[in-house]
């Protein structure tokens, strides 16, 4: 199949550059003309914080649009600004999809005690993921026209905090070029670093268009698109690098260019092709969550690579068709310089460092052991949760106005609990006055407010305000408490129902939700991947060593993530990790990770049939001294690529670059360079043993490329 697959791009090279050319933009013609429709789906069937929303729906009082908050401060009072603020809250009353304004002075409450610090309420017309951007720049841009002579205007929302988010592309344009200056140097010529970068935008770029109309007919977040760059693009370029070298390679020994494609197709192509379907199966298992946003981003990064493998196998093929003899002359010319200046042989030092590893494997496992464990360990107090303008940069407008509302009413002010009453021995009324009244005098509690009936007076809600902040720990002990404790013991006084909702309570409800499915999750993804790999590799202990390695690398992937983000290491400011990244992190991470021991393992397997399955060692040097540098120069792609988007403005992608990042720096240097070739140098043949009823049961996948003859390349 590989064969001619390759045969058929290299030759018909036009028509398959045009079908990919005709494909990207008649995708993203049709996505334009319609628009995306992306749908953040914050649902959560079983859990209180999704019951006390459907208990508000159904009494008539579903929140129809969010708020943005107008926050003031003046150091000598708001009452002497008051002529220049009525006037802007008239301003903004009269701007598209703004419904009401409750002005700072018509509501006691918007007033800290003194006085210098108060808040106007922008009541939207629509949900803050709906809200036009200009929109929202607009309504800032009004409110903040009239600061001045000591008075300080900032912004507060989700729909302020969007249109920042919005703007990307810093991340995305140093990871590409950091990748191009990469390529570079590998290969000497823009040309050949240009292929595997056309190759990955391609390939994402037919995806994200396709996922744009998608959005019409499934729910896909919005922040779906910035991961399928990430994943996509790094995933792109080590995919069509592993092809590209080996083509390089059989150049370099002689063969013409339509047979070194062939090759190269034929043997590490079958390698991205296996890599590629472990990464989708890995993603495919985040649906076992059944959580709407990660389902359809696992989905939405599933197709991602999907794309990549087929322009890594169809693209690029014809790609090398175009610029196949001026590739046979450059790298053949940089060869013989090579060999005029007496250079070692390529894969010489990597042949060296197996060695030194295979003579101490034991001390090597040791100490890898032990700097991997210290890695993951802090992994292991991971707080879950959301992000929120306290985590925002410290010059935003959006930090700014938490740290002032913070100032003025309290740290809990930013992220108030929301209980919810229904029936009772008497009225909703009086049963949310009772909540009101034991919940003030509760530990953690600052202050509540009056009870708010719905609309039809069969419920009622009363507002928490916390001692502490939304993402402090003590605020989730408060949710605990309330809903084990306090609120149980005022449900047997009064019969009432007390749901403990809101947007705090209901980010512990998706972290614990996420804990209890991990497990199943994980089982499933480890479970088909071992499958994969031991009908792939015909070994039993292989896939258990590689799923076992995976495990360690994301570990110290978490681990670092936890340090930086949570703990504030670095710089950051300190807060929950983002409930959906573990999750995704894994599954991404894990699959990866597959890739280059699929690629390192295949070519030791090789080895060891070429040696008459006589000598493992010897296939363990071979195997690390043909792919030690690929493997690095890929795995360095994909590091400065996901690196970069610790420059992004949205803390999620900061989370999950950094994450990829060190997962892929520890699964190239450490474990592939050095565990794996001590684990090797130990199983010995027992590497490659697998019970003869498994092997039976299990398919046999050829891997590794047997030698064809040149006319079934035009079969």
């Amino acid at each position: 199949m590989f064969v001619r697959i390759a045969g058929f791009a290299h030759r018909r090279k036009w028509i398959a550059v045009i079908l990919w050319v005709a494909v990207l933009f008649g995708v993203w013609g049709v996505a334009t003309a319609v628009g995306d429709a992306y749908k953040n789906d914050t649902s959560l069937p079983g859990t209180e914080a999704q019951a006390a929303a459907d208990l508000l729906k159904e009494h008539g009082a579903e929140r129809a649009g969010d708020t943005i908050d107008i926050v003031l401060h003046d150091e000598g009072g708001l009452t002497g600004v008051r002529e220049r603020v009525e006037p802007m809250l008239a301003e903004v009353a009269e701007l598209p999809n703004v419904g009401d304004v409750l002005s700072v002075y018509d509501n006691p409450t918007a007033v800290s005690e003194d006085g210098t610090i108060g808040y106007a309420t922008v009541q939207l017309e629509v949900p803050s993921d709906d809200m036009p951007p200009e929109d929202t720049e607009r309504i800032v841009e009004v409110a903040q026209a009239i600061e001045g002579d000591g008075l300080q205007v900032e912004l507060g929302g989700d729909a302020v905090r969007l249109i920042a988010e919005a703007e990307t592309g810093v991340g995305e344009a140093a990871g590409l070029l950091a990748a191009m200056v990469i390529l570079v140097l590998m290969f000497g010529t823009f040309i050949a670093a240009g292929l595997p970068i056309m190759i990955a935008l391609f390939a994402v770029g037919s995806t994200v268009g396709i996922i744009v109309l998608a959005s019409h007919v499934f729910t896909i977040a919005s922040w779906t698109p910035p991961i399928m760059f990430l994943v996509g693009l790094g995933v792109g370029i080590d995919y069509a690098l592993l092809i590209f070298a080996r083509y390089r390679a059989e150049l370099v020994r002689g063969a013409e260019p339509e047979r070194a494609t062939v090759t190269a197709l034929d043997a590490a192509g079958r390698s991205v092709f296996f890599a590629g379907c472990t990464v989708i199966l890995a993603l495919l298992g985040l649906t076992a969550l059944g959580l709407g946003s990660i389902q359809g981003m696992a989905l939405s990064v599933a197709l991602t690579v999907l794309m990549t493998m087929l322009a890594s196998l169809t693209l690029l093929p014809a790609l090398l068709g175009i610029f196949g003899k001026r590739f046979a002359r450059q790298f053949r010319a940089r060869a013989e310089k090579r060999r005029a200046k007496g250079k070692r042989e390529d894969g010489d030092g990597w042949r060296k460092l197996a060695t030194a590893v295979q003579k101490r494997p034991l001390a090597t496992l040791l100490a890898a052991a032990v700097l991997l464990g210290a890695l993951a360990f802090p992994a292991l107090s991971i707080r879950l949760g959301f992000n929120d303008a306290g985590n925002d940069p410290s010059d935003s407008t959006s930090r700014q106005a938490y740290d002032l509302l913070s100032d003025g009413f309290g740290p809990g002010f930013n992220g108030p609990l929301l209980v919810v009453t229904d029936g009772g021995d008497g009225s909703a009324d009086e049963a949310a006055a009772d909540a009101a009244r034991a919940l003030g005098e509760t530990e953690g509690v600052a202050a509540t407010a009056d009870p708010i009936p719905t609309p039809d007076g069969e419920a009622a809600t009363v507002l928490v305000y916390p001692t502490t902040s939304p993402q402090d720990g003590a605020t989730t002990e408060l949710v605990r408490t309330l809903r084990d404790d306090v609120l149980p013991g005022l449900t047997a006084d009064n019969g009432a129902e007390y749901l403990v909702g809101g947007a705090t309570a209901a980010s512990e409800d998706y972290a614990g939700k996420l804990s209890d499915r991990m497990p199943l999750f994980i089982l499933i993804v480890v479970g088909l991947a071992i499958v994969l790999l031991m009908a792939v590799f015909r070994s039993v202990l292989i896939p258990l060593k590689a799923a076992f390695l995976n495990l360690l690398s994301i570990g110290a992937a978490l681990g670092a993530m936890k340090l930086v983000f949570q703990d504030g290491a670095l710089g950051f400011e300190g807060g929950p990790i983002e409930a959906y990244v573990p999750v995704m992190v894994f599954a991404i991470v894990f699959g990866l990770s597959m890739d280059y021991e699929i690629f390192l393992i295949s070519r030791m397997h090789e080895e060891w049939v070429r040696s008459g399955e006589r000598n493992p060692a010897q296939a363990v040097r071979e195997g690390l001294a043909h792919t030690g540098g690929v493997i690095t120069a890929a795995a360095s792609i994909m590091i400065v690529i996901f690196a970069a988007f610790v420059l992004s403005p949205q803390r999620l992608l900061q989370q999950a670059g950094l994450a990829f990042a060190v997962a892929i720096f520890v699964d190239a240097v450490i474990i592939r360079c050095m565990v794996v070739p001590a684990a090797m140098q130990l199983m010995g043949r027992r590497a490659w043993w697998m019970p003869a009823p498994l092997a039976r049961l299990l398919p046999k996948v050829e891997l590794e490329r047997t030698e064809q003859p040149l006319q079934r390349v035009d079969a």
